[in-house]
């Protein structure tokens, strides 16, 4: 066995969009590579075929499907931060909330000095925590 890594498939041709965004807000985060789809092939030209990224040194790999699914992300699934600071949790949370739907909004819920758990724009569920 070589590795494991979580996969993302986006529907809506923004993974690419997705690996920036996600990468811009946590630090020692990159994306590592992307292949995309060329002429005639059978995804969108210029989409992601492959790619992956690093968020905090944890790999991920995503695509754009050029096959349309009747499913998306579900939150059973999630990217799960710890985080250092309220104030490192309070701004993450709100950047990925923007466009996107509280699951449970920010609060303490006894587990927690500070939780919360949330879908971004792109259908990704996220739970952030600031640890006892």
């Amino acid at each position: 066995m070589e590795k494991v890594a979580s996969f993302l498939m986006f529907q809506e041709d923004n993974a690419e969009e997705a690996m920036n965004f996600y990468t811009s807000l946590i630090e020692d985060s990159k994306i590592t590579s992307i292949v995309r789809y060329g002429p005639g092939e059978s995804g969108k030209e210029g989409t992601v075929m492959q790619a992956t990224f690093t968020l905090k040194g944890q790999e991920f790999m995503c695509i754009d499907s050029s096959v349309k699914h009747q499913f998306s992300f579900t939150p059973s699934f999630s990217i799960f931060v710890t985080c250092d600071t309220e104030e490192e949790l309070d701004n993450l949370y709100h950047e990925l909330i923007e466009g996107g739907s509280a699951l449970m909004p920010l609060g303490d819920y006894g587990f927690s000095k500070k939780f919360g758990w949330l879908n971004d724009r792109f259908g990704v569920s996220w739970q952030l925590n600031l640890p006892n």
